[in-house]
């Protein structure tokens, strides 16, 4: 796991990325994100932690996932595509190289209960997962929009041991799970444990998330230069709705400026609808969840509902890192439409036998706007597979 404390794009010791990040949160919170704080940097890099880690990412996940040349889709764009397949990692999706991280360091704290919340359930299911593994109680809060189109993976958190509690507020998607959880967890700091799935949240979880993700571009440096003698892509390709897999896929790239960084949001039915989340086009700095970063606000600073056909896009902001890469300008977003993403989802299916994740098909959509030329190689995370999103696929044919 890389530390990168002399990186342009590091934390500092406030918390903040540029202009974004911190820890904004009420008087009651502040001994369950100190005690975080003071004691993360100096658990996950023992090497005691490290070794369980890395041996449970091996033996317990499945790494490394590989990074498949996609010689059909390849053939289609005319350039070289790589597809970096986290939707192989067990639970079918990045979100378990997180959980794992964390419910390590909540044994190491002395925690022994986790709370969670989650939107298309990936995260949902890799907290369950890695509850069961270690034998802790597990609370996950999901919106009621969510579980009903989300099923499957409802499912499979209640098959593996967690309560799966129903957000009945507001939109009742991500951003109202993310309420209940965090109510949660004021209510029971000395026990609890809360495993965020992104790169949102207070300082340290945007840090803390992107650093168990890293094992994604630590893995695609590595298996680029075995298949083409070169570390460095031209393009690395993420979606963004928090931002975890983005963070994962970007981070031992954040220093190379050869190296373009692409990030595809979800912009529902157009950016210029009411029916959107790209927060990039449509969100101005505030605070959300305990820290400073883009969202979708009214004048008054009420959050907007967000609208995407894909639950883990559905939410009004970003990670202060991914707000930080906009106003830099070290990252390029692109606001992909429901149709767009659906779109791209059926050709991966179709041309390479692979069903991605909703979420995933808003990266494979950003290569109808980058239009990478026939020498660029470019690199594309499948965050997820498309299991769970089966209904809405079917819906749309």
């Amino acid at each position: 796991m890389l530390q990168i404390e002399n990186s342009a794009f590091a934390v500092d010791e406030r918390g903040y990325y540029g202009n974004f990040g911190g820890a904004w949160i009420p008087e009651m919170l502040y001994p369950n994100v100190e005690e975080l704080r003071q004691n993360y940097l100096d658990i996950i890099y023992t090497e005691d932690f490290q070794a369980e880690f890395n041996q449970l990412l091996t033996d317990y996940v499945g790494r490394p996932t590989p990074l498949y040349l996609a010689n059909r889709l390849s053939e289609e764009y005319n350039t070289t595509i790589y597809l970096k397949r986290e939707d192989l990692c067990h639970t079918g999706a990045h979100k378990v190289n997180n959980t794992i991280g964390q419910i390590l360091l909540a044994k190491r704290l002395g925690k022994n209960k986790i709370v969670a919340e989650t939107g298309a359930g990936q995260h949902g299911v890799a907290t369950a997962t890695v509850c069961a593994l270690m034998g802790i109680e597990c609370i996950v809060y999901m919106g009621e929009v969510d579980i009903e189109r989300q099923a499957p993976n409802v499912a499979r958190m209640k098959m593996l041991g967690a309560t799966v509690v129903p957000a009945k507020s507001g939109s009742r998607t991500l951003k109202d799970a993310t309420n209940e959880a965090m109510r949660h967890w004021i209510n029971n700091p000395v026990d609890t444990h809360y495993i965020i799935g992104s790169v949102v949240g207070p300082h340290p979880y945007p840090d803390m998330v992107a650093r168990f993700q890293s094992v994604i571009s630590e893995e695609i440096r590595k298996q680029l230069f075995e298949k083409t003698g070169s570390e460095n892509p031209d393009y690395v390709v993420a979606c963004v709705g928090g931002g975890s897999n983005a963070a994962g896929t970007y981070f031992h790239y954040l220093d190379e400026p050869s190296v373009k960084i692409i990030a595809a949001e979800a912009a529902g039915h157009g950016v210029k609808t009411d029916k959107s989340a790209a927060t990039t086009f449509l969100g101005k700095p505030g605070v959300l969840h305990g820290s400073k970063s883009l969202m979708m606000q009214t004048l008054d600073g009420q959050v907007v509902e967000p609208h995407s056909i894909s639950a883990g896009l559905d939410y009004p902001g970003i990670g202060p890192l991914h707000a930080h890469l906009w106003e830099s300008g070290r990252a390029t977003f692109y606001g992909i439409t429901d149709d767009e993403a659906m779109k791209a989802g059926m050709k991966l299916s179709k041309l390479e036998g692979i069903i991605p994740a909703i979420e995933s098909s808003h990266a494979l959509a950003a290569l109808d706007y980058l239009k990478p030329g026939s020498d660029e190689t470019v690199v594309i995370s499948l965050s997820g597979r498309g299991d769970k999103d089966l209904a809405t696929y079917m819906k749309y044919l």
